[in-house]
């Protein structure tokens, strides 16, 4: 494993990115946290350089949690505490527009929540106040080096982008998909909110790979299941082929970037609980 740069990467997504030729898993981790337990163990595992990472199936190893069930506060803790510093996401998605056709990987520097409030949505409350800016909820340097990589690996995708998330977990009706085309969106999922705005009050860079299946429904065009298994194995393939890239290539040059977190939490440390003050030293480490 590689020194002081080990385990600053953390990867949610799909199990099947787990299984990447030359990828070493090195140990499972049971993390307990203040909100509950993470989607599964996450795993440590050593890429072909000896750089590890961390890898998080958000919906379980068996995908056994809807989207509006993962416990997205206990992953991002879980992941801050082992020492994660940049989360890359990597999410089937929807298009919203002829220019992204199924195949195609869309890096969003947007997100739009379009979901109903039944998710958690922050770590803060219960005597501990915090307005944490959301104006960049894709960090832009991690955003940016996950472009160069495509760019680099000659990865069909379109460099910018918004991403909507619906709550789900039913897909959207014709009429609701003209109305998030009206809004600009470019891509259509279930998962990256609140995920990237909790990794914003952790005080961690966030960015998205996601990855077109179909077109929602908005376009006459008829996809069956299997067509749509096909592409999300062959753009699961391809994430692989990038993240084995990409992993080892962030570890070694650490892009930089400013964690707004710590100033945007109002109470004071003194009339904190105990344990909302281990939460908090946890969050702005």
């Amino acid at each position: 494993m590689s020194g002081n740069s080990e385990g600053l990467i953390g990867v949610i997504g799909g199990s099947g990115l787990y299984q990447i030729d030359s990828v070493k898993v090195c140990a499972e981790h049971s993390i307990e946290t203040p909100f509950g337990s993470p989607s599964d163990k996450i795993i440590e595992a050593e890429m072909e350089n000896g750089t590890s990472a961390y890898f998080l199936p958000r919906h379980g190893r068996d995908h056994r949690f809807l989207p509006s069930e993962v416990n997205y506060r206990a992953n991002i803790f879980a992941l801050k505490k082992l020492g994660v510093k940049y989360i890359i996401s990597v999410s089937a998605v929807g298009s919203l527009t002829d220019e992204c056709p199924p195949g195609t990987f869309v890096l969003p520097d947007q997100l739009i929540d379009w979901t109903k409030g039944k998710r958690e949505r922050t770590f803060f409350g219960n005597g501990v106040v915090a307005h944490v800016s959301t104006a960049y909820p894709i960090e832009p340097g991690l955003h940016k080096f996950l472009n160069s990589c495509s760019q680099e690996l000659k990865i069909s995708h379109k460099k910018n982008g918004s991403y909507i998330c619906i709550e789900g977990p039913q897909f959207s009706s014709r009429a609701e998909s003209e109305i998030y085309r009206s809004f600009g969106a470019t891509v259509i999922g279930m998962t990256n909110v609140p995920e990237a705005y909790l990794a914003k009050e952790a005080g961690m860079a966030y960015a998205t790979i996601a990855m077109v299946t179909d077109f929602d429904c908005w376009k006459e065009i008829h996809c069956s299941v299997d067509e749509i298994m096909k592409v999300m194995k062959d753009n699961n393939q391809i994430a692989q082929r990038l993240l084995k890239y990409a992993i080892p290539k962030l570890i070694e040059s650490p892009i930089q970037f400013h964690s707004e977190n710590e100033v945007g939490i109002m109470t004071p440390r003194e009339r904190m609980s105990d344990a909302a003050k281990e939460m908090v030293e946890v969050l702005i480490r």
